[in-house]
């Protein structure tokens, strides 16, 4: 085996490979054999490093150099002046925007600086279509361990202790789920992997699957293990191609290594993994609407009991999990369920990885400890608010969650602190707003997603969500009552109570949580008849300022509508009637003499 003394990793990550990381990884690797250093130089594909808003990038190891937004035309002064002269690339290192010194080592990038990454822990690190890397970074060592020298009562007990609750929303106990399939009676029994992952700006599992397949299904084959399974099923939407090509890869390749199939690693324990296919329904993340859309049916929930560990997939007991969920696993197993354990909070142990995404500096994907406040992931992790505006709420736990405001950025993150404020834990998108945001607007946004994928089995879901986006929009268009904010909280609560599933149940957490922390941009939707933030059109009203206005006719001349008159050199007039609000003449006037009100 070559011993290289340097490896070059580039983001191989579908958000990289947008910004052509590919090429640059195929003008690397040119350039490193055009100067002969193939012996000395390895140039791999990686996954994710997380940092999506300064990608692509490329790290140089054991040195440790963080190179951002590279270009692949980039890729000859790497090779020449870092590789080949020893000296660092100045322009392409991370820069700190509050110091603008540039930072050359990753670990002091404040981005990185309070992760702890488990789930993470491969991702960036290894190249993912290599299981002889997964393997050099432990592995299937945990899969070896179990099916060697734990029993699965065992195994169960350890996840049990550790406190690992499941990372797709619910937060139940996992240990506890697999041992309710473990004691479930039946000739047939299944896992299954939620990789669905329909929630608006996350990129969590998907981001897992791409860097680290391997982790998943090591972990599969050990809840199949733990429960009596020999069959595992990883549910997937077809808009995830990059996750899929990978995780075949290393299906196939853990085949053909005996880590999969018959009498894994010469013992009686036989288990393999298909993949099916989802078309990105939000509702078939609640597991009973998941199974029986891989039974072909349509993706709609049940009342539980009973639950999918005793009738799942093909009325079999079935464990299901999600991606980062079962990412943990592993070095649970290896390490022990106090290691675990030790990490978090009381009643939420180990990590969580969160998409962070909106009005901030470091968009990207993040693995922090629970118990590490917002105000830490916000204006630390994320670098603050986009171009020095002001912060105004974040959305935690995508469409199901709720707006959290600058009162709760001192919260601990975990499951029961968001709940207790109004929002949860999801799994695991977070988007930033700022002071430029309309919290009704946001509200209608998320109801809006809610109404089109809801399943409409259930009346309360069905009926009364489209009931609450009418009631929206009608504030929104400047039309609404006080009698409609309070028609907005009372039928929330119903809704709240009275749909089948996790869907509906939370549906209405937006409206109910910026009605708690908002009332006063409700009020002067409803009131005053105006947008604090300026966002809803329809109460917006363009004039000119006589006194600043020259008659240029720049305003009227790109008016795409002619809304706007008046003579070269003489004032100039908007009609309101014919105006569309689109901001045209207020970018073309260069005397301030347009307002909007």
């Amino acid at each position: 085996m070559t011993k290289y003394k340097m490896h070059v990793l580039v983001c191989g990550g579908t958000g990289c490979r947008s910004s052509a990381s590919d090429l640059l990884l195929e003008n690397l690797r040119t350039e490193v054999e055009n100067h002969k250093l193939s012996n000395d130089v390895k140039v791999l594909m990686t996954g994710c490093f997380g940092f999506c808003e300064k990608g692509p990038i490329v790290k140089v190891m054991p040195d440790n150099t963080f190179y951002t937004q590279v270009k692949p035309e980039d890729a000859a002064e790497i090779v020449n002046e870092h590789l080949i002269k020893g000296r660092k690339v100045t322009r392409l290192l991370y820069e700190n925007p509050e110091t603008s010194e540039h930072v050359g080592d990753s670990e002091k990038i404040e981005f990185y600086r309070k992760q702890l990454r488990i789930a993470l822990r491969n991702c960036g690190f290894i190249n993912p279509e290599n299981i002889d890397e997964a393997i050099a970074r432990d592995g299937y060592q945990a899969l070896g361990k179990v099916l060697t020298e734990l029993t699965p009562e065992a195994a169960i007990d350890i996840i049990k202790k550790s406190g690992l609750r499941g990372r797709g929303g619910g937060g139940f106990p996992t240990g506890l789920k697999w041992e309710m399939t473990h004691k479930s009676k039946g000739d047939q029994k299944y896992v299954v992997c939620n990789a669905d992952e329909g929630d608006p700006g996350a990129f969590m599992d998907r981001s897992i699957l791409e860097g680290d397949p391997h982790s998943v299904v090591e972990a599969m084959a050990i809840c199949g293990y733990c429960t009596g399974a020999s069959q595992g099923l990883v549910y997937i939407r077809a808009e995830y191609p990059l996750a899929v090509e990978r995780l075949r890869i290393a299906i196939a390749q853990a085949r053909e290594y005996g880590l999969l199939g018959e009498n894994i690693l010469e013992t009686n324990f036989s288990f393999d993994i298909d993949i099916r296919y989802g078309a990105g329904a939000f509702v078939c993340g609640e597991e009973t609407a998941l199974i029986h859309s891989m039974e072909g049916l349509r993706g709609e929930p049940t009342v539980k009991p009973p639950f999918p560990s005793q009738s799942g997939y093909l009325g079999k007991p079935t464990t299901v999990n999600n991606v980062e969920t079962y990412a943990n696993i592993a070095p649970i197993i290896l390490k022990g369920a106090e290691w675990f354990s030790s990490i978090g909070t009381e009643k939420s142990k180990g990590t969580k990885v969160f998409a962070l995404a909106g009005k901030i500096n470091n968009v990207g994907l993040i693995e922090v400890p629970m118990g590490t406040t917002l105000r830490e992931v916000i204006f630390e992790i994320g670098g603050g608010i986009k171009n020095g505006k002001k912060f105004k709420a974040v959305q935690t736990g995508g469409p199901s969650g709720g707006c959290l405001t600058e009162k709760h950025l001192d919260t601990p993150i975990d499951y029961d602190n968001l709940i207790a404020n109004g929002s949860m834990m999801g799994s695991g998108g977070m988007i930033v707003m700022d002071e430029d945001d309309c919290m009704v607007s946001v509200a209608r946004f998320y109801l809006d997603f809610t109404v089109d994928e809801s399943c409409g089995k259930c009346a309360p879901c069905r009926i009364g969500n489209k009931r609450l986006n009418e009631i929206l929009d009608k504030i929104i268009l400047g039309n609404g009552t006080e009698e409609d904010i309070d028609r907005l909280r009372y039928l929330g609560a119903v809704i709240k109570d009275t749909s089948l599933c996790g869907l509906g149940q939370t549906a209405p957490n937006p409206i109910l949580s910026t009605l708690d922390n908002f009332m006063h941009e409700y009020l002067a939707h409803v009131i005053d008849h105006k947008c604090p933030a300026g966002k809803c059109k329809s109460m917006m009203k363009y004039s000119i300022i006589p006194e600043n206005c020259v008659g240029c006719t720049a305003c009227a001349r790109n008016c795409p509508v002619n809304a706007i008159s008046g003579e070269r050199k003489q004032t100039h007039f908007i009609d309101s009637h014919i105006c569309i609000k689109c901001g045209a003449c207020i970018e073309r006037c260069k005397f301030n003499a347009i307002v909007v009100n």
